[in-house]
């Protein structure tokens, strides 16, 4: 089998399956910040393993299930398949390629790292299952000319209690700003309790949908919302608000 199909398979397999493995290749960061000023941004990977890797990058514009050869997004990467031994570093130079995008508001793109172990040897356990490992983080191209600051966006999403698909409650958040707001975690906090409603993520001027887990009835009155914000460096910042509940 070509290496290249092969990869293509353990790709897929990687988009389907999740495990609780963790991986060898490390990205330094857990977002990426691209100016439209730059030409191009440079990654950083790791191999923190004691074993060899065979690493394929490339980056999508949302859908996590599209092969590499399917994508058309207005960015290269170099070099795209590589091989790290342990303990050795790899610089990833992200280029854009001049590909218009829009001026007034962030787009998002995300970078996927697909880690292959090498073939088992004479000495592995036999019983050992060799997983393919795949990292995907964000990559925010940001213009030049976008106003305000993107630190102080998270504060400006307005939220509601609304009732979604089936019935059932979730938190909408709306974004009035032309930057993506990252949310690790969201809650809404009614008569004492706290009910998760997962985490996620914001485009700019667009609304996005919180399923409410255990929300059985409607909030009581003086609910609050209670969200942490991820900023551009991945530190996290909790913000509480009052929610409105849609009648």
């Amino acid at each position: 089998m070509k290496p290249l199909k092969l990869l293509r398979i353990l790709t897929l397999a990687a988009a389907a399956l999740a495990t609780h493995a963790e991986a060898s290749v490390i990205i330094a960061g857990t977002r990426i910040i691209f100016p439209s000023s730059e030409r191009e941004v440079t990654i950083q990977l790791t191999n923190d393993g004691k074993r060899p890797a065979l690493v394929q990058a490339w980056i999508d514009d949302g859908d996590r299930n599209a092969l590499p050869e399917q994508l058309d997004v207005p960015f290269t990467l170099a070099p795209a398949m590589f091989r790290m031994e342990p303990g050795n570093g790899q610089t990833l130079r992200v280029m854009h390629t001049g590909q218009p995008l829009p001026a007034d508001k962030e787009s998002l793109f995300w970078l996927n790292v697909l880690e292959v172990p090498p073939k088992a040897t004479a000495d592995d356990n036999p019983n050992r299952i060799q997983l393919a490992f795949r990292s995907r983080i964000k990559i925010m191209y940001r213009p030049a000319s976008l106003k305000g600051d993107a630190n102080a966006a998270p504060a400006q999403l307005d939220w509601r209690v609304i009732r979604a698909d089936g019935g059932r409650y979730a938190l909408q958040a709306t974004n009035p700003t032309p930057y993506v707001v990252n949310l690790g975690s969201v809650a809404l906090k009614s008569a004492g309790h706290k009910f998760d409603a997962g985490s996620g993520y914001v485009l700019p001027g667009a609304a996005q949908r919180f399923p409410i887990k255990d929300l059985a009835a409607a909030p009581a009155a003086g609910a609050s919302v209670e969200f942490g914000t991820i900023n551009d460096w991945g530190a996290s910042t909790d913000i509480e608000r009052p929610v409105s509940v849609a009648p």
